[in-house]
């Protein structure tokens, strides 16, 4: 009888797990169609690759999700959550035979030198592969719900539409960035820098926003040329680009206004802000050793930084960068003009440093 029992408890076990399964397959594949057809609607690389993070997210509850471009000359991230950065950096490096980490690009975060950073075991990470002609890319993941056998079905089908929309993404994007970018840097040209300035100063006057810009040039960049040749000089010019592309918000727009001279538009920042980081990008960028074939090279740079007003307009907020920084030239090079003041105070007295 006891047996009996036992058995019939097996078999209902056994149906109760066979439908809840079965329930549990029908509630994700609703959820996937879903996320699905979000995607078909997505009009950017970004867009999609969130949209995937999302109904991988719904599905699965992960606890740490990254999606991974490989381009010519770098590798584009996308990660969830941020504090993952340092234990899956080191897998990507490997993986995707990296061996600088300023060639990796964080598309929904920028990271600081001085930010606290956790190691996590990384020994139930899961990674699929999406290859297509246009890109290929890797999905590394740990997920937090429970793993059944649909779930890799599940998981092949939302990429197979990832791939799709995204190849198609890119294609349109190549299209796009060849009219308004820098070949070399990667930066906008100055021609739809002007453009992003004319839309940038329109919504800051509408809403009432800070608007500051910054312009910066390379000290003695002929010498670079002269004393290494110019493919030395292209890869200043793009290590250089990188630093600041890699400290800059997401809707801040880094322009090459000219050889070795650039500008940065900054929304909603004002203008001490603007100097503040102007002149941390001072010092990563004169901190940095530039190897070219057997030589290091060291290079500075000099901001000039403007900030829009009541009477200023695009003309006149470039002028002002420009003035700046011809009088940063002026006063030594690799410096900020106008500089920052710092106060101190001590028991006696408040002084004025500049």
């Amino acid at each position: 009888m006891k047996q009996s029992l036992n058995r019939l408890s097996n078999k209902m076990t056994a149906v109760l797990s066979m439908i809840f399964k079965t329930a549990q397959k029908q509630a994700d594949h609703k959820k996937l169609i879903h996320h699905i057809v979000e995607l078909n609607k997505k009009q950017s690389s970004l867009e999609i690759i969130s949209e995937v993070a999302l109904c991988l997210k719904d599905i699965l509850n992960y606890r740490l999700f990254a999606f991974v471009i490989k381009k010519e000359n770098s590798v584009d991230i996308w990660l969830d959550p941020r504090m993952y950065k340092k234990s899956l950096e080191n897998i990507v490096l490997k993986d995707f035979n990296i061996k600088n980490k300023e060639s990796l690009n964080y598309l929904n975060h920028t990271f600081h030198d001085d930010e606290q950073e956790e190691k996590f075991d990384m020994k139930d990470l899961v990674f699929y592969e999406l290859t297509d002609e246009d890109c290929y890319s890797r999905i590394y993941m740990l997920p937090q719900n429970q793993m059944y056998d649909h779930h890799d079905e599940v998981v092949n089908l939302i990429l197979q539409g990832c791939s799709t929309a995204l190849s198609r993404q890119i294609k349109m994007e190549q299209l796009r960035t060849a009219a308004v970018m820098d070949s070399l840097t990667g930066c906008y040209n100055r021609r739809e820098f002007e453009n992003q300035l004319k839309r940038n100063i329109s919504r800051a006057v509408r809403h009432k926003n800070d608007l500051s810009v910054f312009m910066f040039d390379l000290d003695h960049f002929k010498n670079v040329n002269d004393t290494y040749g110019h493919l030395a000089g292209d890869k200043v010019l793009q290590e250089v680009t990188r630093i600041v592309k890699n400290n800059i918000r997401a809707d801040d727009i880094l322009a090459r206004y000219g050889g070795e001279e650039f500008i940065v538009i900054m929304p909603e920042t004002s203008k001490i802000k603007a100097m503040e980081l102007a002149d941390r990008l001072r010092i990563k960028i004169s901190n940095k050793l530039i190897v070219h074939g057997d030589d290091t090279i060291k290079v500075t740079a000099s901001f000039g930084v403007s900030e829009l007003t009541k009477s200023a307009d695009m003309t006149r907020i470039i002028q002002e960068a420009d003035n700046m920084l011809y009088k940063a030239k002026l006063n030594g090079r690799n410096t900020v003009m106008p500089g920052l003041i710092k106060v101190v105070y001590n028991q006696k007295s408040a002084k004025a440093i500049l």
